[in-house]
């Protein structure tokens, strides 16, 4: 899978890129990340990529002529390329949404600065708008960064694993269950009996129960679209929970 980065700083992306899952990947061939330098498509000596917004008002805007050179040559003739834009208006990224987009081959991503971009840019190229949480950021760049991490680890053989992804937080509609490692007592705490019990069948039946309990603890308004067993629904009854506070 190819990601395009359009953006003001393209060396921005240089350092984060080459660590973790995520560099593996890259350094393998299974990613490509590019990024895109802006200011190489501006025609002043400047290399101005904002101006003043129309009507007045604090903050700059970045403007058109530059952001669609580079989205026209990036997409070189390639038209089922996504273009993706970085907007607190946008749609939340979820592991839901970071699943469809893994799916797809190549996507280009606009990190905006400043007050944002033109709206003719949005209307003409852009075909999702998307945000990674109810806060503001300086620009799109850290945004691409998350969402290249959350698309990524779910490209088949990115992860060490083919279960992580598939048993991580959100994966399942819940949160993930608490994990534990050797040593087996450490300061006076102690791992679940369970655990290395080495029974399987009650080893997983104990995860799905701390699971459960975890999101109805931390993220009840998961549960409204988890998909869940009867024998689920009894666990969360002994919880307190109740069918009816879904709504």
């Amino acid at each position: 899978m190819k990601f395009h980065i359009i953006t003001i700083f393209p060396e921005y992306f240089d350092s984060p890129l080459k660590h973790g899952v995520i560099g593996k990947a890259i350094s393998s061939g299974l990613l490509q990340v590019q990024p895109v330098d802006l200011r190489a498509f501006t025609t002043d000596r400047h290399r101005t990529t904002d101006d003043r917004p129309y009507g007045g008002g604090a903050g700059m805007v970045m403007i058109p002529e530059p952001l669609s050179k580079a989205i026209i040559t990036t997409k070189a003739g390639k038209e089922d390329i996504p273009v993706i834009l970085f907007s607190p208006s946008g749609r939340l990224l979820t592991h839901k949404l970071a699943t469809e987009l893994s799916k797809h081959d190549e996507i280009i991503l606009i990190c905006g600065r400043y007050e944002g971009i033109d709206q003719r840019i949005v209307e003409r190229f852009v075909d999702m708008e998307l945000s990674i949480g109810d806060f503001v950021l300086s620009g799109g760049e850290p945004a691409a960064l998350v969402l290249i991490d959350a698309v990524g680890r779910l490209i088949p053989g990115v992860l060490g694993s083919e279960d992580s992804a598939s048993n991580d937080s959100f994966a399942t509609g819940l949160l993930e269950h608490p994990h534990y490692t050797r040593p087996r007592s450490f300061m006076g705490m102690e791992v679940p009996e369970v655990l290395v019990s080495g029974d399987h069948k009650k080893i997983e039946e104990w995860r799905r129960r701390k699971s459960l309990e975890l999101t109805l603890k931390r993220r009840p308004e998961l549960l409204d679209k988890a998909e869940l067993t009867p024998q689920d629904y009894q666990i969360l009854k002994k919880l307190g929970f109740k069918r009816d506070e879904q709504k």
